[in-house]
C-alpha cells in the first residue's frame, strides 16, 4: 500500500477522487485530506505521505505554495487542475504528472501506475524543485526540461537537443554533447511540449531543432543535415511546412 493524501479545496471533488481511487487503485491508501494551503502543509508534515494528490488552485494560494513551504519533499505528486495551461506546461517540463478535472478513471489509473513504477528506482524530489524553479520563472519559455529515462531524471538544456526520434511509445533524444537518451513519452508528446518556434516535425519518426540544422540537401526529396553530422529525411508530406520554417 502507498500512503497518500488529497489536498483539494472542493469537498465534492475530493470525495469523487477518493471514490475513484478506492475503486480503481487498491494500492493507494488515503490517510488524510486537506482543503487549503495551510492545512495541506500541516497534513504533509504530520503524516509524511508517499503520494500527494495536489490541487493547483486553492482559495489561499496554489499547490505550488504548498510545495514551496516544505523542506522535506520526499514524496511523489500528482497534480489535479481544471484549466491552468501555464501550470500544466510547467508540470510537463518537470516530468511530473497531472490530471485534468473532471478526472477520468483510465487517466487516474495510468498516473498512479507511473508513480508505482517509478518508485522502484526514482525520487521525484529534484523534479519538484525543478518545477518550483520554472514556476518562479514567470512565463512558459523554459530553458531546461526534465527527461525521464527509466533509471534517472535527466535535466537538460532545451537548446542542446539536436533532434528527437520516435521509438514506439518512447523517444530517443540526441544532445550536442553526443549523449543519447531513451525517454518515456511519444514523439508527439515532445512535439507538443518543445517550443514550436525552434522544433519542427519533418518526418513521422523525427522532430528536429532548426537551430542545429546546418544544411538542407534537395536530392531525393530532401534531408536536413544536423550539427552532429546526422542526416534526417524530410518527408514529402512535411516538406512544405519545413520549407516555410526554413525561409
Amino acid at each position: 500500500m502507498i500512503k497518500s493524501v488529497i489536498i483539494e479545496d472542493e469537498k465534492k471533488s475530493a470525495e469523487v477522487l477518493a471514490q475513484l481511487l478506492q475503486k480503481n487503485c487498491p494500492e493507494v491508501n488515503i490517510v488524510g485530506r486537506a482543503e487549503n494551503v495551510k492545512e495541506g502543509i500541516e497534513l504533509i508534515r504530520n503524516l509524511k505521505p508517499e503520494l500527494v494528490f495536489l490541487d493547483v488552485m486553492m482559495p489561499d494560494g496554489s499547490g505550488f505554495d504548498v510545495l514551496e513551504k516544505l523542506t522535506d519533499l520526499k514524496f511523489d505528486v500528482i497534480f489535479t487542475t481544471a484549466t491552468d495551461k501555464f501550470a500544466v506546461k510547467a508540470i510537463k517540463y518537470s516530468a511530473l504528472d497531472y490530471l485534468l478535472k473532471p478526472i477520468e478513471e483510465e487517466e487516474l489509473k495510468i498516473a498512479v501506475k507511473k508513480v508505482l513504477d517509478s518508485k522502484k528506482n526514482l525520487s521525484a524530489e529534484q523534479n519538484i524543485k525543478f518545477l518550483l524553479e520554472n514556476i518562479k520563472h514567470g512565463d512558459d519559455q523554459y530553458s531546461k526540461i526534465t527527461l525521464p529515462t527509466g533509471s534517472a531524471y535527466e535535466v537538460v538544456l532545451v537548446k542542446d537537443i539536436i533532434k528527437c526520434e520516435a521509438n514506439d511509445n518512447y523517444t530517443n533524444i540526441y544532445l550536442t554533447n553526443g549523449r543519447k537518451f531513451l525517454v518515456t513519452g511519444t514523439l508527439k508528446h515532445y512535439e507538443d511540449l518543445l517550443p514550436e518556434k525552434d522544433f519542427i516535425r519533418v518526418h513521422h519518426r523525427f522532430l528536429i531543432n532548426m537551430n542545429h540544422m546546418v544544411r538542407f540537401m534537395k536530392e531525393e526529396g530532401g534531408c536536413a543535415v544536423m550539427s552532429d553530422g546526422s542526416q534526417v529525411e524530410v518527408s514529402r508530406r512535411k516538406k512544405d511546412d519545413f520549407l516555410k520554417k526554413l525561409m
